[in-house]
């Protein structure tokens, strides 16, 4: 009987840890080692990882919206070079601005690492981001046409999936009640 139960998992995880963080349902019950809880370096990698694919992204969907005749001159939000304050989005900050927002979101994702509930706070604090990100693309002036601000939504919401996530996830690895039934190295 006694052998019993430690094969089949039934032992209480340690106290504030939930069943998950000790592979109670597993055929095989051995929680993961305390090794595997991500560190700011992990965080950073996942944001450089997923910020660069989404540059890439971007980067093609700008190729392939220029293809269809689509121009990319929006409204600066702080200032302009031409008299009507309208100047085209360079080609470099269609790529960069993507990898910018994965490194700053791991930035800001690395301060949740070890809160509880880290994984939402990072979800819910990146989709803010987008939403506050969107702004600028729907407030442009009647002389921008909506293909391209369509586009740039897009670009933003891509940017989005592919970011917030997987550093949401990355994070959510942290969360004292999954890291606190881990074993010892």
């Amino acid at each position: 009987p006694a052998e019993s139960e430690s094969t089949t998992g039934s032992s209480s995880p340690p106290s504030g840890a939930e069943a998950v963080a000790t592979n109670a349902d597993s055929v095989t019950p051995v929680a993961p080692p305390l090794s595997s809880v991500p560190t700011t370096r992990n965080v950073f990698m996942a944001g450089w990882v997923t910020g660069l694919t989404a540059a890439i992204v971007c980067l093609v969907l700008r190729a392939i919206a220029t293809l269809f005749g689509t121009d990319f001159v929006v409204l600066q939000p702080f200032g302009a070079d031409s008299a009507d304050g309208l100047v085209e989005i360079p080609w470099v900050a269609t790529f960069l601005m993507p990898l910018i927002a994965g490194i700053a979101g791991a930035a800001v994702a690395a301060i949740f690492l070890g809160v509880r509930g880290c994984r939402m706070w990072v979800f819910w604090l990146g989709t803010a981001a987008l939403l506050l990100s969107l702004v600028s693309p729907l407030l442009q002036p009647d002389s921008v046409p909506w293909t391209t601000r369509v586009w740039l939504i897009v670009m933003h919401v891509i940017t989005w999936f592919l970011v917030v996530p997987q550093v949401a996830r990355v994070v959510g690895d942290s969360d004292p009640r999954l890291v606190s039934g881990y074993r010892e190295d």
